[in-house]
């Protein structure tokens, strides 16, 4: 177990921990269907919570529904204080495609088939996964505003926004969560961030590892890594939670070994030299 994460008051009644888990990939290949070893993606959700985790992000269109249904076998019933987020707004007409949803009625029924596959009777977090330029931002809002009325969600959060698209959400629903795409070499939401922080709404970065792309062991990943006694991914995710307060990386992985490796991030601090030579060192891109 880490020696302690450090906490985030998400939606202000809500304390969880800063590094979290995403369960994108406790399915099987290419998101789509079960994973391949059942046994081995139950006990990785498992092994999340038994490390200190307790905030778990999921979504209805992993699977699709396959990472919910293993997130609700593996632990409920689910433990004191445990978070999950699940999102809706994706469909996956096929394997291959990923394709914005939100048409009211839609995103209505995923709600209903997440909380029934989770076993819960209100979710804590229900992220709009997708804004659908085809339908008016303002229905998909009202449809998460009626749901949240009628006690089916506590919190909602939004992903893939930008500044503009987040205030003009907030003039219909509180959002507590932004989960954008962003790591240490692709920085094109550093605005959102600073927006968020300054509002105190969480941001979660999604693809923190940039799928293993920024873990190899050159370079100055690779020397402060040396230098602190830990493995790049550490280091990367250690210079997330020191980018900012209000940062919730949720990094996934589908083995055991790369679980306890991320979680360890909780413990590694980074100098402020070190996070800027870090920061200097990649591209950034938008």
């Amino acid at each position: 177990m880490t020696k302690g994460f450090d906490m985030f008051a998400l939606g202000g009644d809500l304390a969880v921990s800063r590094l979290g888990f995403g369960a994108m990939h406790l399915t099987g290949p290419g998101v789509w269907g079960p994973p391949k070893n059942m046994d081995n993606a139950l006990a990785v959700a498992r092994r999340a919570v038994e490390l200190g985790v307790n905030f778990i992000d999921t979504a209805d269109s992993y699977g699709p529904g396959t990472s919910e249904e293993v997130l609700a076998t593996a632990l409920w019933p689910y433990p004191d204080g445990l978070v999950i987020g699940t999102k809706a707004g994706q469909s996956r007409p096929s394997r291959g495609e990923w394709r914005p949803l939100g048409r009211p009625e839609y995103l209505r029924q995923q709600a209903e088939l997440s909380l029934r596959k989770l076993r819960l009777d209100r979710i804590d977090l229900f992220q709009l996964h997708r804004i659908d330029p085809k339908v008016p931002a303002d229905e998909q809002f009202g449809a998460l505003k009626q749901l949240q009325d009628e006690g089916k969600i506590r919190h909602i959060g939004l992903s893939e926004v930008t500044i503009a698209e987040l205030e003009s959400a907030r003039r219909h629903i509180n959002v507590v969560s932004v989960q954008n795409r962003y790591h240490l070499g692709e920085r094109g939401h550093e605005e959102v961030i600073d927006h968020c922080e300054r509002e105190g709404i969480a941001f979660m970065p999604w693809a923190p590892l940039a799928n293993g792309r920024l873990t190899g062991s050159g370079g100055v990943v690779g020397r402060i890594a040396g230098e602190l006694s830990a493995t790049p991914a550490q280091v990367v995710l250690a210079w997330l939670l020191h980018r900012s307060p209000v940062m919730i990386p949720i990094p996934g992985t589908s083995t055991l070994a790369h679980l306890e490796e991320n979680m360890a991030a909780a413990d590694l601090r980074l100098s402020d030299d070190q996070f800027r030579a870090l920061a200097g060192e990649l591209a950034v891109t938008g």
